[in-house]
């Protein structure tokens, strides 16, 4: 394994010193908490003053819940989860939330069982056919209910005409609860961060049908999310911990030789606790399918990007609004671009970035072109939330009961 380097140098005094030097930093057990774990044990936080101490969660309501009480000051992030619990949504009082940064975008994949391989549902028009000639339904995995993956298998299957809310069931499952889910056959797919659809495809227990790379290229994925408190009280320390992330950040994407041992050290017991032939090819880009195809994907879980991983636009936090309004999630449309402001820490993302040599632009907005040909750029949310063909017809809130 290849040795880390030390952070840069970095003074730490006066006005700039943390408020707070101790960060209780909050990770579930996927691959793309890299930059987290990097920063937390190779010597990256230690030049800004900041000791990160890094705590595993068993599942995505674990980890809202102790953000949201304060035992954990932030954390590794699904996006969907920092909106919800801002907005109100899955039955948490709202509280006041904040995205400091984007770590990463790709990387997801959804998987289907062997069975349905079996019968030959290999590709979407069969597993379309079969949904809507079975009597029986599927039921899909998704690892919490305003998740990213939620989202992703939702757009997906929809844009294959499956509604996902009506023609097939859909169940929630920490990450690494899913291939155990998949082999005893209580699921027939799901929709998950690495490594655990690479396992499931190396233990011969189903296939990738589709990454969610080919969904949205370059889609915004986990932030790095915490409480407005957290930054109000904090903000020093708020910012330090993104310049400290932001370094390991650029440091994963520097070489080969650094995303080998980032996934050397991740697959330890203490973060992902998988093998490391589970965690590396799909890390480095390199995609087996478990129908025989192999491929270098241009859009493979990314870190950093020279920064454009990294800012916490506001139209991609929007996105995931205009997809809770589709589904039923928000029975009005919110003020999509007024709460993005409010989650969205681009100033002190600025700030932090500016610090360490990282460019960002003054751009808020991005613009893609999704796997149904919509093209989504922040400019009309509520068209957006309402132009499609298929969307929750009620209130879906029941949804939001299982944790």
């Amino acid at each position: 394994m290849n040795e880390f380097p030390a952070a840069p140098l970095a003074w730490v005094n006066g006005s700039d010193a943390p408020e707070k030097s101790a960060i209780n930093l909050g990770f579930m057990a996927l691959s793309d908490c890299a930059s987290v774990v990097v920063a937390a044990t190779q010597g990256f936080a230690q030049p800004y003053g900041l000791t990160l101490n890094l705590k595993r969660q068993s599942s995505w309501a674990n980890l809202r819940d102790k953000l949201v009480s304060g035992e954990l000051d932030a954390a590794h992030s699904l996006y969907g989860l920092i909106y919800a619990v801002h907005l109100g949504i899955g039955g948490v009082a709202a509280t006041d939330m904040a995205v400091l940064m984007g770590l990463n975008q790709n990387g997801q994949s959804i998987n289907l069982s062997h069975g349905l391989q079996a019968r030959g549902v290999t590709g979407p028009e069969a597993l379309d056919r079969h949904v809507h000639q079975s009597r029986a339904k599927l039921t899909f995995a998704q690892t919490f209910p305003t998740g990213t993956h939620a989202m992703w298998l939702y757009y997906w299957l929809a844009s294959q005409g499956i509604h996902p809310l009506q023609d097939v069931d859909s169940v929630v499952v920490p990450p690494p609860q899913m291939v155990a889910h998949l082999q005893a056959g209580r699921i027939d797919g799901f929709c998950v961060g690495e490594p655990w659809s690479a396992s499931a495809v190396r233990q011969d227990l189903g296939f990738t049908i589709a990454t969610t790379q080919t969904i949205w290229p370059d889609h915004p994925e986990k932030v790095l999310g915490c409480t407005r408190a957290f930054v109000e009280q904090y903000p020093n320390a708020a910012r330090a911990l993104v310049m400290a992330i932001l370094e390991a950040s650029r440091f994963i994407e520097q070489s080969t030789e650094n995303r080998q041992s980032t996934a050397q050290l991740l697959s330890a017991r203490e973060y992902l606790d998988a093998p490391l032939d589970c965690i590396q090819p799909r890390l480095l880009g390199d995609y087996v399918d478990g129908l025989g195809n192999r491929w270098q994907d241009p859009h493979a879980l990314r870190f950093h990007g020279a920064g454009e991983v990294n800012l916490p636009y506001l139209s991609d936090g929007m996105w995931f609004m205009t997809q809770f309004r589709r589904w039923g999630l928000l029975r009005d449309d919110p003020d999509y671009l007024g709460v993005a402001r409010q989650v969205q820490q681009l100033e002190l993302y600025r700030e932090a970035a500016s610090a360490v040599g990282v460019g960002h632009s003054g751009e808020t907005m991005r613009s893609s072109q999704l796997i149904d040909g919509k093209i989504w750029d922040g400019s009309d949310p509520v068209g957006y939330a309402s132009g499609f063909k298929l969307h929750a017809m009620t209130d879906s809130s029941a949804l939001l009961a299982s944790r």
